[in-house]
């Protein structure tokens, strides 16, 4: 019975992970112009963010859920600023296209950022406790059950950004320079409307 619902969390993580938003933005780009590492750990820390919305839906911590909610503007603001700022970056380097070396420090970094990013966007609790309920699984359930659940979600989240960076290292060796320029104009472009977006949403009320 575990191993089914091991399968249901890998299933639940792989499917919050997929949409293509700002933070897959931006994981890919670090694999383009980082390189794969950069990519990985930040792929990772937006899947431990997943890890900690699914456990807080999971269990069914509705306090901590309406708190994190009720403060959904402020962290939409945050993130926007955020997203404007990694955007803003890309477009004045965009003639730097080579990997840069990488120190444990930025490596840290690259995860720290895509969790803080991530966690900002607290609806994903809602998707979460949708999702849990779709597939059997709320607050009635047992411990072990809600872990191996939890579990299942971190894996197949890390899974997807596994499969990402990979797929996008390989495009990166055979991607032309010009190809590349583009693709760093672009996610600057998409980082930094995206910040717009949700700083926007954020300063009206509406993140």
């Amino acid at each position: 019975m575990l191993i089914i619902t091991l399968i249901k969390g890998i299933v639940v993580g792989i499917v919050i992970a997929l949409p293509v938003g700002p933070v897959g933005v931006l994981c890919v780009r670090r694999t383009l112009f980082e390189g794969m590492s950069f990519g990985l750990l930040s792929g990772l820390g937006a899947a431990c963010a997943d890890t900690v919305f699914g456990l807080i839906a999971g269990l069914g911590l509705t306090v901590i859920r309406d708190e994190i909610l009720a403060y959904r503007q402020w962290l939409g603001i945050l993130g926007g600023l955020f997203l404007l700022y990694l955007g803003g970056r890309a477009l004045l380097r965009r003639n730097n296209l080579e990997p840069e070396p990488l120190a444990g420090e930025a490596l840290f970094g690259a995860f720290a950022s895509t969790f803080a990013l991530t966690i900002t966007n607290p609806i994903t609790i809602l998707a979460f406790a949708a999702i849990f309920a779709r597939v059997g699984i709320d607050a009635a359930a047992n411990v072990s059950g809600i872990a191996v659940l939890v579990g299942g979600v971190f894996v197949g989240s890390a899974l997807w950004w596994l499969g990402l960076t990979y797929g996008v290292t390989w495009l990166r060796r055979h991607a032309h320079h010009v190809t590349l320029r583009w693709l760093n104009v672009a996610s600057g472009l998409i980082l930094s409307l995206s910040g717009l977006g949700l700083l926007v949403a954020g300063l009206f009320g509406q993140a």
